[in-house]
């Protein structure tokens, strides 16, 4: 059974980047693999389009291999003054791939479905020692943009390394705004190379985002909140945004609202024609020296009190204790328990713990099992449920989600 309302495409996806609302209609982008359900390096820039962002339809692909890039890899959008867009994403080559290069596309139709290839506007800087350099990040700067790059530097040193802009074309490199030894654990680990990193500002407050790459394998999303000043980041506090299995290369956006935003990669969803999903969307807000994320309101619309099926968003409240049990065909499918500051996962495929805070939304939608806290977001593949299951146990908040077409 394919999920509803995690996005997936014909083939391999993972992570989404350049997600951006028009002023009419959302575009999200996302690393693709066409027809198959393998990864392999010859990635393309996979889109879709919707008026929400769980009404997203499948367009053909913005960036494919060719034209000096062997692979098509994650990168960034942005708007400039005049309203065009501008894509920047990492060009590798068969030869290197742990050493892209940055470059520019731009749209050549209204709905951002033809684009053209344009020049390479930044390499990694040749006076530090890279080792891996990728997924480059625009955000606004007082001066025009400036852009971050995923590095891993020599002595296992995660980074962000930095690029400015006047305009949106022309990058000039500006040093390393954030690193990180891979030794330092203390009160969370971020590898020795960080992917996807991005710098949002939330309620005042400035968040590191960055998904850990360690020795080719992927771990958690970490953050960081501190002090982002003159294109260098000062941290103060760490902590996991993401736990289990399967959320990785978290990446932001604002919403038609301009609110800061969110959204995973989920691995280890399939079926027998794809693979690969994308998490709820997600608005960021802090609580103290947390960043909390919480399911974006344009799922309310799809909440239906008299409708069945599968798909549900169930909410339970911090100050209810009862165990969560989800029955199918007089089965228990699914059982989540609050043990001290922990919940625990039972479900037929295996057992998580993960921490939890505040109020608990569970998300199940065919395959997947999302769920988020103020502790942050697990997610990981389920047995899709039948449309007869039921909920079990007082206290918690059942809202059926109704099937909707994509537009």
């Amino acid at each position: 059974m394919r999920p509803t309302f995690h996005f997936t495409a014909n083939g391999w996806i993972n992570d989404p980047h350049g997600i951006t609302f028009d002023g009419d209609r959302y575009h999200v982008f996302f690393q693709y693999v066409p027809d198959s359900v393998v990864w392999s390096m010859n990635c393309s820039w996979g889109h879709a389009s919707g008026r929400d962002l769980f009404s997203l339809a499948e367009l053909p692909p913005a960036l494919t291999p060719g034209d000096g890039d062997d692979g098509v890899w994650s990168g960034s959008l942005l708007v400039t003054d005049d309203g065009s867009p501008r894509i920047l994403y990492t060009s590798v080559s068969s030869e290197n791939p742990a050493i892209g290069r940055i470059r520019t596309a731009t749209a050549k139709d209204e709905g951002w479905i033809t684009w053209e290839k344009g020049a390479v506007v930044a390499t990694a800087p040749e006076q530090l020692p890279v080792k891996v350099f990728r997924d480059p990040v625009i955000i606004p700067d007082e001066a025009g943009w400036r852009m971050l790059v995923g590095a891993g530097l020599a002595e296992k040193t995660a980074a962000a390394l930095g690029f400015t802009s006047p305009d949106g074309a022309t990058w000039v490199a500006d040093g390393v705004v954030a690193s990180r030894s891979s030794a330092d654990r203390d009160p969370v680990w971020s590898g020795s190379m960080w992917e996807c990193p991005q710098i949002v500002e939330i309620d005042g407050v400035h968040a590191l985002i960055v998904s850990v790459w360690d020795e080719d394998e992927l771990f958690d999303v970490v953050y960081a909140l501190g002090d982002f000043d003159d294109g260098s980041f000062t941290p103060r506090s760490w902590g996991n945004l993401s736990h289990g299995p399967s959320p990785y290369a978290a990446t932001t956006f604002r919403d038609a609202q301009d609110r800061p935003c969110l959204m995973f990669w989920l691995r280890g969803v399939e079926g027998d024609d794809w693979n690969g999903a994308h998490s709820l969307p997600y608005v960021i807000t802090t609580v103290g020296d947390r960043l909390v994320l919480s399911p974006h309101p344009d799922l309310d619309r799809y909440h239906d009190a008299g409708a069945g099926g599968e798909a549900a968003d169930i909410l339970w409240p911090e100050h209810v204790h009862t165990t969560l049990t989800i029955r199918d065909r007089g089965v228990v499918a699914l059982e989540i328990n609050r043990v001290g500051q922990h919940l625990r996962v039972l479900s037929s495929e295996n057992a998580h713990t993960l921490p939890w805070a505040g109020d608990v939304r569970v998300i199940l939608d065919g395959p997947i099992l999302e769920i988020s806290s103020h502790a942050g977001v697990f997610a990981a593949p389920i047995t899709p449920l039948s449309a007869g299951w039921e909920l079990v146990g007082r206290g918690h908040e059942l809202r059926r989600l109704r099937q909707h077409a994509r537009a």
